[in-house]
Order: C-alpha cells, then sequence, then structure tokens
C-alpha cells in the first residue's frame, strides 16, 4: 500500500484547491459505481482517486469536464421556443417600476446619460441624507 501525497499529483493539477475538487468528484463517481483503474490495495475512494491522479491512469481535464458537467443545470421545457415567444408578446403586461423608476418590460430604453444619473442620484442620496443628519447634530 503506497501512500500518497498531495505533492505527487501537484505537478499533474498544479492548483491544489482544483486538485482536491477533482479527486472528491473522482472518489464519489468512484462510490457510485465507477470502475477503477488501479488496484485498490485497501485504499479508502479519496485516496484511490488520488493514485489515479498521481499514475496518470486518469485524465484530469476530463475529469474537470465531467465535474463542471455534473455542477450545470439543465432544464428540459415542455413547450416549443415559439410557443413561449408567443406568450411572452401577447397580452398586456403589469409593468411595475425598477430600481431606477423605469418600467420593467416597457420597450422604452434608457441612454448611457440617463443610467449614470440615475445611478449618482442612488449614490448621492444616502450620502446628502448622512449629511443632514450631522447638520441636524447642532455642532455649530
Amino acid at each position: 500500500m503506497a501512500r500518497v501525497t498531495v505533492e505527487d499529483c501537484v505537478d499533474k493539477v498544479p492548483n491544489r484547491f482544483e486538485l482536491v475538487l477533482l479527486s472528491a468528484h473522482r472518489a464519489r463517481a468512484m462510490s457510485a459505481g465507477s470502475e477503477l483503474t488501479i488496484d485498490r490495495d485497501n485504499d479508502k475512494n479519496p485516496v484511490v482517486a488520488l493514485r489515479e491522479i498521481a499514475e496518470r491512469t486518469i485524465i484530469p481535464m476530463d475529469l474537470r469536464e465531467d465535474l463542471i458537467g455534473s455542477m450545470q443545470k439543465r432544464v428540459d421545457t415542455d413547450e416549443s421556443e415559439t410557443e413561449a415567444v408567443a406568450l411572452l408578446t401577447s397580452g398586456e403586461s403589469s409593468e411595475t417600476p425598477d430600481t431606477f423608476g423605469a418600467a420593467v418590460g416597457s420597450s422604452d430604453r434608457m441612454s448611457e446619460e440617463e443610467l449614470l444619473r440615475a445611478i449618482q442620484t442612488q449614490i448621492d442620496s444616502p450620502q446628502q441624507k448622512s449629511a443632514d443628519a450631522d447638520d441636524m447634530d447642532g455642532d455649530d
């Protein structure tokens, strides 16, 4: 039973944090029934996963792609795209104002200058309130 250390694997996966993610993902895959590429030698799944990476019997890039794929959400819809577009474009929409007072869903587009002005008023308003509070403290 050979001991495996992180140093044995760092030359294959230079980022230690990524190495932990990849080996943990591989260990979970082994628990789910994935085939081993090396002999187990009474080692637990995380050690076997690290040994597989160290001995290059498994490609880290493939593990990375599999890990990313397992984290992505897949949403299947029953409606076709044309039905969804028809639902979005038809009917009256209840327009509610967003943070800057523009109606959400309206066809009016805010220019860059208007956006910057609106952002600046949002930034200035808390400062103005604190300045007014300082004036009321009676330091004069």
